[in-house]
């Protein structure tokens, strides 16, 4: 017995990433010597240690919990319901018809509508969705990508409506298209006319909101999609040198837009390979800001970030199981420095969240926050043997995929390759095989199985939501001006086809009551849908 427990220890263990865990680690894991180069001071260059001084002593993270269904209505009542339960900033699912340009009546939209997010299909729908919401008050985060620029102007007409000025809404729009091509699929337009949006809406907000974080450039879908942390970390990175080369060619200063670049992780199972992950990130991108781009302020080159828990991780087997493996990754983000988390609901694998598991979600933070004495100190993980050897790996393979995507030509040539989405097709397909041959347990799938699940409350959809839509929308466009909205979107399809800012005449079309799917139908016109 005792030679078998010695050579289960001594085997070879190795994280998804498939670096090397050996069995301890010491002193001569961790040069101390270079303790300013490589981890400074939490708010010290290169921030491996956290981007603030104080970090969670100061204020906690952001409890920013994920929801949207059905009508703008009754996500509404969830956002006031979340927030009266003690939530912190708002975070808005969009339903896939908003998420692909389509109005709830287009024949696309059949079945979708208010499905897996919120149904927004015109200013009037915005309004409601924010109403009794003060927007100069609240920071709202929207996941939202090939339409951000619609629905961020959206929202800044409600904020104005509202009587607050655009230079003190604060706020972040995913619009992160890269990695739509690579790994998620809710693009609309081709890569190139893509980014120039992108890159519009960071000039855009440089001048007219300046508290907004202008991209959430996201690793979390890449993780969703099956690759590992090393890659879900390099190829985030690498979109987002894509991002600001492409801002630069725009004529944009880096000083300008820089600052308000944000991004967006995966908390997986591995809880100190996930620590490691977002220290090699902050450290990685300091470097980048500084050395390629030559970044001086310290905004520029602090990487922000948001957190949600894994959703592929959980399991429609023994559910309640998922609110252990929340915790496990909630934490894991919480050490490793989060500036804001969602962590996910225990039915998610098989429905949208109830208010009941909403709630157990929000109080997995709150306890972590107020119980678990993890806002005493910032990053209290630093210094640990085996987390700063972990980190340097992850970081040394990282860079290993930057390098081979810069010899590519970047980001948008490695996906107009195919590059990234076979590496993380692989990834995906090494780690099913190493669940189907039980070499990595799921608790309740391959090991320590039951026969039968307990009976729970599910939320069910409203199937009259599109015939709700539909009809909303008829109304709109019999009482609207139509002159204007044509003279509006015209004024669009000239911006498209010339070099002006699309987001001024943009904004002049859906305050005219234009729809979102008129406006991107415009675009269509223009650029043509993309097809992989």
């Amino acid at each position: 017995m005792d030679t078998e427990k010695r050579q289960g220890r001594d085997e070879a263990r190795r994280t998804e990433s498939g670096i090397e865990v050996k069995p301890v680690y010491g002193p001569q894991d961790f040069d101390s010597s270079d303790y300013g180069e490589k981890l400074g001071d939490p708010g010290e260059y290169p921030y491996t240690r956290g981007v603030y001084p104080s970090m969670y002593r100061g204020r906690p993270w952001t409890m920013r919990q994920y929801a949207g269904f059905g009508t703008a209505k009754e996500t509404n009542k969830r956002f006031k319901y979340l927030t009266e339960q003690g939530q912190t900033g708002l975070s808005v699912a969009f339903d896939l018809p908003t998420q692909m340009g389509r109005d709830s009546d287009h024949p696309l939209a059949l079945g979708e509508v208010g499905k897996v997010g919120v149904a927004i299909d015109s200013l009037l729908d915005m309004r409601e969705l924010f109403d009794g919401i003060p927007l100069k008050d609240v920071s709202t985060s929207m996941t939202i990508n090939a339409t951000a620029s619609t629905l961020l102007l959206l929202y800044g007409l409600v904020a104005e409506e509202q009587g607050a000025e655009a230079r003190s809404v604060t706020g972040t729009t995913q619009n992160d298209i890269l990695k739509e091509y690579l790994a998620r699929g809710t693009y609309i337009y081709p890569p190139e006319p893509s980014m120039r949006i992108t890159t519009d809406m960071f000039a855009y907000c440089a001048r007219e909101f300046p508290r907004w974080n202008t991209i959430s450039i996201s690793g979390y879908h890449i993780r969703e999609a099956g690759s590992t942390a090393v890659q879900e970390l390099a190829f985030t990175l690498s979109n987002a040198i894509a991002y600001v080369v492409a801002a630069t060619r725009a004529g944009l200063e880096v000083e300008e837009f820089a600052p308000r670049l944000s991004f967006f992780f995966n908390a997986h199972n591995d809880l100190f390979q996930e620590v490691a992950k977002y220290r090699a990130a902050r450290r990685m991108w300091a470097r980048i800001m500084k050395e390629r781009f030559g970044a001086t302020d310290e905004k520029s080159l602090k990487l922000r970030f948001h957190t949600q828990t894994a959703g592929s991780s959980l399991t429609a087997q023994q559910a309640e199981n998922n609110i252990v493996r929340t915790t496990v990754q909630a934490l894991s983000a919480i050490l490793g420095g989060t500036q804001s988390l969602h962590t996910n609901a225990f039915d998610e694998a098989l429905a949208l969240p109830t208010e009941k598991s909403a709630r157990i979600a929000l109080r997995t933070q709150q306890i972590l926050a107020s119980e678990g004495g993890l806002t005493d100190t910032s990053d209290p993980l630093a210094g640990s043997f085996y987390v700063e050897s972990l980190t340097d790996a992850v970081e040394e393979e990282a860079w290993g995929y930057i390098k081979q995507i810069d010899e590519m030509g970047g980001s948008v040539k490695a996906i107009e390759e195919r590059y990234m989405q076979r590496e993380i097709e692989e990834a995906a397909y090494r780690y099913q095989r190493e669940v189907e041959k039980e070499e990595r347990v799921i608790v309740g799938v391959n090991r320590y199985e039951t026969d039968d699940d307990p009976e729970m409350d599910l939320h069910t959809a409203d199937e009259t939501i599109q015939e709700q839509q539909t009809e909303r929308l008829r109304e709109l466009k019999e009482t609207r001006d139509s002159s204007a909205v044509e003279s509006a979107l015209a004024d669009l399809k000239g911006a498209a086809e010339g070099t002006d800012n699309l987001l001024y005449p943009m904004k002049e079309a859906l305050a005219s009551l234009a729809t979102l799917g008129e406006v991107s139908d415009t675009l269509r016109e223009v650029y043509g849908q993309y097809r992989p």
